[in-house]
């Protein structure tokens, strides 16, 4: 069986491992076997195990010993929590962190609060399965990115929490330019961007009576430092935090810090007064706006130009036959060429 005394022991050494690798640097067969309490014949079995696992790049030199091929910066609940903003913490009842997940949406899906002003969050270093809106897979490498979620209570049904994605784009936005992204920009309804190219995305999932209360897990994936290898991979275009940032790379537990401060607030004022607060910071990070969109819907589509959002958080698509709203569903929009 893989559960058990063995196989905890064997994941408590892996984390023992990557914490002594993490920084980069070369550390010697000796110092290694000394610390996980094997032979040196068995570190290079332990490694490739780590280096499998992780889906992580091992460099092995003779006379030097074993280093990651890039640093990690793991993420720390304490030194995260130790830097949230004052009365973030307050309306938490928890901040979780786990290692490899399905999804952190997974983890807080189904789970119930009766506090609603407070909620949880939940941080992954990696995620086997990620998820965007429609069914897309998220790229969640191990120790690369930062992927959270934040569950909260609201007190009212499923049907008015429509805006919400739109509050947590805002919130995502406005923490990435605090860490020192310039010209972040917002794509209705839910993904954050830089020079056109995708920065971070939001999935909300919603669960609750038809009176309500509702529970929403609202989930956040930003690319902070993405690996060459699963860029790859990534069907649309992309952009990471060290790619966009205008100087030195912010800390990642830094940033997570920074969007659970922002995430956590969006979430307390739109409990209180709903989107309304959140309309014209969005409008003013809308980088569509003015410009020829394609709103497609199943197998059809329209065409259009994008005028923003309504109060409600439905686009607005000025079409051949008049002004349009949708509403998120199953909608997509990009822009649109004439091609």
């Amino acid at each position: 069986m893989a559960d058990g005394p063995d196989a905890d022991s064997r994941a408590a050494a892996r984390a023992v491992l990557l914490r002594l690798l993490a920084d980069g640097r070369f550390r010697s067969g000796q110092e290694l076997a000394g610390v996980l309490g094997v032979s040196r014949a068995a570190v290079w079995k332990r490694v490739r195990e780590l280096a499998h696992a992780l889906e992580l790049q091992v460099d092995a030199v003779r006379g030097r010993g074993y280093r990651l091929a890039s640093s990690l910066e793991l993420l720390d609940s304490d030194r995260i929590a130790a830097t949230l903003a004052d009365g973030t913490a307050s309306r938490l009842a928890a901040l979780e962190l786990r290692g490899t997940v399905r999804s952190t949406n997974a983890e807080l899906l189904g789970r119930r609060l009766d506090d609603g002003a407070r909620g949880v969050v939940c941080l992954a270093e990696q995620q086997t399965a990620g998820r965007g809106r429609r069914g897309r897979s998220w790229a969640s490498p191990f120790g690369a990115n930062v992927y959270l979620s934040l569950l909260w209570r609201f007190d009212v049904p499923p049907a008015g929490l429509s805006g919400l994605s739109l509050a947590a784009g805002v919130a995502v936005a406005d923490a990435l330019t605090a860490g020192g992204v310039c010209g972040v920009a917002l794509k209705w309804p839910n993904d954050v961007l830089w020079g056109g190219r995708k920065l971070a995305g939001i999935l909300v999932e919603l669960a609750g009576e038809s009176e309500g209360p509702t529970h929403a897990v609202v989930g956040v994936g930003v690319n902070w430092r993405m690996p060459e290898t699963t860029g790859r991979r990534i069907d649309q275009p992309w952009v990471d935090v060290a790619g966009a940032v205008a100087g030195a790379l912010p800390s990642r537990n830094l940033l997570a810090a920074r969007l659970i401060d922002h995430l956590v607030a969006a979430a307390a004022v739109f409990r209180d007064a709903g989107l309304a607060p959140f309309l014209s910071r969005w409008r003013a990070l809308d980088g569509l706006a003015g410009r020829p969109v394609r709103v497609a819907l199943g197998e059809r589509s329209v065409d259009g130009v994008e005028l923003g959002v309504a109060a409600s958080g439905a686009l607005r698509v000025a079409t051949v036959d008049g002004e349009r709203e949708f509403h998120a569903g199953e909608v997509s929009l990009r822009p649109f060429d004439g091609v």
